[in-house]
């Protein structure tokens, strides 16, 4: 793969980390606040008060401001730890962490609420992302391929703010939403999976994504002369899906749909937008670089918490019609009645339902895309839209029970983590990686 060299400054980033009343942090070492005339080290709390934030330790208030940050005397050896922070929000892995962080510690009001920001340079938080996104015990090949990901998604969402975080078209026939990565007016991004999951130093036990980040320093894919926008998750089930089939209606060569295997399927009339062909497929448990049970790769790419999930390359889930009912009528805020049918109406290149009718006794309705799939068809989310319905127990046209039959792990975009991460087992390079999820890219240098 074809490496260039575009020059620019490296640019930090402003993350929010965590939004309450009330805010518990420390400071370890010497920390400083513009205008006052002490340095600040040790236990805090952040209060909102009015139009302005207070900081108290022991009892004490210590400084007022409408913000405040705090800035390290060493960007190094200097951090702080935010208490309780939410990770998972709305997903099934959802908890609170204490998390340790370095940079500046920024609080700014919000509505009737503070919210914490982490300042820092965009290649310190690389390093804890690829380390929060997948375990830093990863092969050295697969944090390579991903800091340069994270990184050229980061840059490429900077260059396109602005943009609207849920769009949708909705008549009386259909409810079609897709969900871009939500704008934040006072700060960057978020730092969890809404955004990428950033948690801090915390989950940097190694030296392997510190390595990697060095390594790849100001690396991006480009497409011509176009940062990518380099999409990912955990595991695309044996076949990426195409970007337009999930987010706004434009193509993107490089987010096309490929097989995740060193080639294609052999077996003949495999179009899985076809209901058949993708019926077919999800029953079958084809050969796949992300169709792997081998717990010391999985064990090294997930987290502790992702291990919660388990059976995702294929999986099924069930409900009885009063469960389904009601999960539906709660999700989406529509009375469908008893649900007769969940019938396909479109499905993506890998699968994936696009568009899906709901056909109850007092509703018939489509919704899409498919993160609208999986919110409204789950407490949480479901694990993908790529599945197929089975129905048992059927009374005088009603059925008693659903059986959905799925793939994959999340939008199966991009680089599937999964399928990189047996990759990087099996000795591909990273460059060989990022050449097989995001085709006719070259790795460019933007900044040194």
């Amino acid at each position: 793969m074809l490496i260039k060299i575009w020059f620019m400054e490296e640019p930090n980033v402003s993350i929010g980390i965590l939004s309450g009343k009330e805010i518990s942090f420390d400071l370890y070492g010497e920390f400083i606040v513009q205008g006052a005339d002490k340095k600040f080290s040790g236990k805090y709390k952040a209060k909102a008060d009015g139009n302005r934030i207070k900081i108290i330790q022991e009892s004490k208030e210590v400084d007022s401001a409408a913000n405040i940050i705090f800035s390290p005397n060493d960007l190094e050896s200097e951090s702080f730890l935010l208490r309780e922070v939410i990770i998972g929000k709305n997903f099934h892995w959802e908890r609170k962490e204490n998390q340790r962080f370095r940079g500046s510690l920024k609080f700014i009001r919000e509505n009737e609420s503070l919210t914490a920001l982490n300042i820092i340079p965009i290649e310190e938080y690389l390093t804890s992302v690829i380390s929060s996104e997948m375990s830093p015990n990863s092969s050295i090949e697969l944090l390579k391929a991903h800091a340069i990901i994270s990184r050229g998604w980061l840059i490429a969402q900077l260059n396109k703010k602005n943009k609207n975080a849920v769009n949708e078209k909705i008549n009386n026939e259909e409810i079609i939403r897709w969900y871009n990565r939500e704008d934040h007016s006072n700060y960057d991004f978020c730092a969890d999976d809404h955004c990428q999951r950033y948690q801090g130093v915390s989950k940097i036990n190694n030296d392997n994504a510190i390595h990697a980040i060095t390594e790849t320093r100001g690396l991006v894919l480009k497409n011509e002369d176009e940062i990518c926008d380099t999409r990912y998750s955990k595991c695309c089930g044996g076949a990426t899906e195409a970007y337009e089939n999930v987010w706004d209606e434009e193509s993107h060569p490089y987010l096309s749909s490929i097989i995740d295997y060193k080639f294609e399927m052999e077996e003949s009339g495999n179009d899985l937008t076809n209901d058949e062909c993708a019926e077919q497929w999800i029953k079958r448990n084809p050969q796949a670089f992300c169709n792997t049970d081998n717990k010391k790769i999985l064990s090294s790419v997930l987290l502790n918490f992702d291990q919660d999930t388990v059976n995702f390359y294929r999986w099924n889930i069930e409900y009885t019609q009063d469960e389904l009912s009601q999960l539906i009528k709660s999700k989406s805020g529509i009375d469908f009645g008893n649900i007769i049918d969940l019938s396909p109406v479109e499905r993506g290149k890998s699968g994936r339902i696009i568009k899906l009718k709901i056909v109850g006794t007092n509703k018939i309705l489509t919704i899409g895309k498919e993160l609208e799939i999986r919110k409204i068809l789950s407490q949480t989310h479901l694990y993908s839209s790529a599945f197929i319905v089975s129905k048992e127990n059927i009374v005088e046209g009603i059925p008693g029970k659903f059986i959905l039959q799925g793939a994959g792990w999340g939008h199966g975009v991009g680089l599937c983590q999964i399928g990189a991460a047996v990759m990087g087992e099996l000795g591909y390079n990273f460059d060989e990686i990022l050449s097989h999820y995001f085709k006719g890219t070259s790795i460019q240098r933007i900044y040194l």
